[in-house]
Formats: C-alpha cells, sequence, structure tokens
C-alpha cells in the first residue's frame, strides 16, 4: 500500500533544530524555534503552574475521560481571559468553545466547523502569516487566498494595501488576523486600524478568524486582546483559536481553545453540536492534565496574581532583547536600519538579511535561523548578543 509515496523534505524549522542540534561549537545560537528561553537558554516551567500541578496531583481523583469539550471550569475562564469577563457576546448566551490539543488542534477544529457551514470556504491570510496555518486551514478542506500585510522591503506594515484587498471580500469568506505578536513579522495592528477593520468586517460581512497564540507577550493581557475584543462586539459571528503553550509555558502539554461567538443562542447550540461532532471524529476529546492546570491557576486569586507576574517578567525581558538588539548592532556598525525590531511586538521579527546572508551565518558562526531571516528573539541573551551583533555586520 505504501510502497508508492515518496519522501517529502523535513520541516524547515524542524529540520534546523536537528541541525543546531548536531552542531558542537559551544557559541552555536538557535534563533529558529518559536519557544521562550531565560537567559540561560532554557524553557523552564512557570513556578505558578509548578504550584498548580503539585495541587492537582494531590487532588485529582479519576483518570476518567472529560468528553470532546473539555472541562466547562476551563472553557468558562478561557473565555473571560480572551474576551474579558462581561464582554456582551457572554453576557448574550452567544459563545461555545472546547478545549483543543494546542493552538493548532484549535485551528483544525474551527477549520472543519467552517467547512461544514459552507464546504471549500475561502479563507484570506496574511502575507507573510505563520507556516502552518496553510496546512492546518486547507487540509481541512479550505480554500486559501492571501492579503498584502508586511513589505519586507520596507521592514514595516503596509495596511493601505492590506485594507484595498480586504475590500473585495465579502459575506460567505473568512478573514485571518492575528491578535497580536505577529508571527512572522512582530508588527502588529494599532487600534485605529483594528477600528478600521472591525467596520469593513461589519459592512461588509466577512467572518473574523483571529489567532491568539501570544497573550500577554506583547504589551498585556487586556492590551493584546483590545482588536479581538473590539471585533467581537462589532461583528454577529467570529472565530477564535487561543494558544496557552506561550503565556503559560506549556508547550508540550498542548493547550488550546477554539471558541466562536454566534448570531444568537440558537445557532450556538447548532454550532457547538457540530464542532463537537468534527472534535468527536478527530481525536475524540482533549487530554486533561494542562488544561487543569490553566483552569486552577485563572481560578485561584493567588496562583493567577503569580501567574501574572511571570508573564510580565516574560514581555519584559523580550521587549529589553529587541532595544538590546537593535543598540548592539548600531554598537558595531552594522550595516542598515533596525530600530523596526524595537517597534515590534512579541518573540519575531524578520532581521531582512538576505538567503546567503543567512546560510553565511550559520556556516560562518553557527547562529541558527529560519530562510527568511525569522528570528526569535527569545533565543538571545546578554552572553550572546554581542557575538551575535558582530556576526551580523560581519555578513553585512
Amino acid at each position: 500500500m505504501f510502497d508508492h509515496l515518496s519522501s517529502l523534505p523535513p520541516d524547515p524549522i524542524l529540520g534546523l533544530l536537528a541541525s543546531y542540534r548536531a552542531d558542537e561549537n559551544p557559541g552555536k545560537i538557535d534563533l529558529g524555534v518559536g519557544v521562550y528561553k531565560d537567559e540561560a537558554g532554557h524553557t523552564a516551567v512557570l513556578q505558578a503552574v509548578k504550584e498548580a500541578e503539585t495541587r492537582l496531583l494531590q487532588s485529582e481523583e479519576t483518570k476518567a475521560y472529560i468528553g470532546p469539550a473539555g472541562t466547562p471550569g476551563f472553557n468558562t475562564v478561557m473565555q473571560e481571559l480572551v474576551l474579558g469577563a462581561g464582554h456582551p457576546a457572554l453576557l448574550g448566551g452567544r459563545v461555545r468553545s472546547a478545549q483543543t490539543p494546542g493552538g493548532c488542534g484549535a485551528l483544525r477544529v474551527l477549520a472543519e466547523l467552517i467547512n461544514r457551514a459552507k464546504a471549500g470556504a475561502t479563507v484570506w491570510v496574511s502575507d507573510p502569516t505563520w507556516a502552518n496555518h496553510v496546512p492546518l486551514l486547507g487540509n481541512a478542506g479550505l480554500h486559501i487566498k492571501s492579503y498584502p500585510y508586511y513589505d519586507r522591503a520596507t521592514s514595516s506594515l503596509q495596511f493601505d494595501k492590506m485594507v484595498e484587498t480586504l475590500k473585495n471580500v465579502g459575506e460567505g469568506d473568512v478573514v485571518l488576523f492575528h491578535a497580536c505578536c505577529h508571527n512572522p513579522c512582530g508588527a502588529d495592528l494599532t487600534r485605529e486600524q483594528w477600528k478600521v477593520l472591525a467596520e469593513m468586517a461589519q459592512k461588509q460581512g466577512f467572518t473574523p478568524f483571529i489567532d491568539m497564540a501570544y497573550q500577554g507577550f506583547g504589551e498585556s493581557l487586556g492590551d493584546d486582546a483590545y482588536g479581538l475584543r473590539l471585533m467581537a462586539e462589532s461583528v454577529p459571528e467570529m472565530l477564535v483559536a487561543a494558544s496557552c503553550s506561550k503565556n503559560f509555558g506549556l508547550y508540550r502539554e498542548r493547550v488550546g481553545l477554539a471558541m466562536v461567538i454566534y448570531a444568537n443562542g440558537e445557532a450556538a447550540d447548532k454550532g457547538q453540536s457540530q464542532m463537537l461532532s468534527a472534535i468527536r471524529g478527530n481525536y475524540s476529546m482533549p487530554p486533561s492534565h494542562g488544561a487543569a492546570i490553566v483552569e486552577s491557576i485563572l481560578t485561584d486569586a493567588g496562583l493567577k496574581a503569580n501567574w501574572e507576574a511571570e508573564l510580565t517578567e516574560m514581555r519584559e525581558r523580550i521587549n529589553s532583547l529587541r532595544a538590546g538588539l537593535v543598540e548592539g548592532l548600531v554598537a558595531v556598525d552594522a550595516a542598515g536600519e533596525f530600530g523596526f525590531i524595537r517597534q515590534q511586538k512579541g518573540m519575531f521579527s524578520f532581521l531582512g538579511i538576505s538567503l546567503e546572508q543567512v546560510q553565511q551565518l550559520q556556516k560562518d558562526y553557527s547562529i541558527y535561523m529560519v530562510d527568511s531571516s525569522r528570528i526569535s528573539i527569545a533565543g538571545l541573551s546578554s552572553n550572546n548578543m554581542e557575538y551575535f551583533c558582530r556576526a551580523v555586520a560581519s555578513v553585512l
């Protein structure tokens, strides 16, 4: 049966990680994998997570299935984290959600739901967008188109071109937006720009689909959700995929939320039955452990305060690294203008160098980044910053 299958190339980022691990240079730097790292280059378990996990292990009395939707408690606290307690959509009984295996699981479940509502529907994604958006949505049967977003030549958002393209998108189409900390470019929409897009969605009738993988990594938990919450107040229907991988550090636990805002309660009940059917026919039901940790943290005032403090520390460190990188490149007289890196948000930015220069950094300096020159800022530290800046200056 399988003899006719051909080999596919490895995922670019996973392949890069394998090369990095095989490199024996003690000064090597990994800027490819999108995970938060501390000053020692370690992705540590948050203290709030450790405490919640300890309590969970002491109190958990069963390992029985939790059902396709996950636990009601998790869904409730995540809805409030994403939308804010008291959001009109929540008060109106128009929101339904399901716990999923990570943000990827949420994206795929929601893609399946879209395809059930309109087979082969068109989803518009930003250019560039996270590479896995295309297979996650496209493999569910959806048609993918792109809208302009980031101008690599000027290292800036091209909002006017974005708006001109989206003016042609109407009812029946879906538009995917990044809530904050855009992956891969780090250039986020302003509040005024979100208002323009919300008005367009309301007027034209397209359905917003918002991916929020980095809430709390940009400005704050509330500020990072501004555009999402505004959009949810403006349109009758909306989809949201949220992830707990970054802000809770639960990467390997795979904790996500698929959330839909419907026009009314009756439509919400019907839609939820379809989403649960899609889940049942896919992975049947999600794992419990990671989501139970999140629920414990968000329902305990002390744990929640500790978590928010740790999240703030991570965010401020990333912002400090951005500023340090710009200053470091200036200090070594690196050719070019890199001030945009300081203005962007989250873990990622395009360095703006050529493929040949990316390859030279890997070959001569054991510095690993994807071919597009997208770097994970969290892979830098005070220990390797000067080395990195001098290496970049040399290839420029």
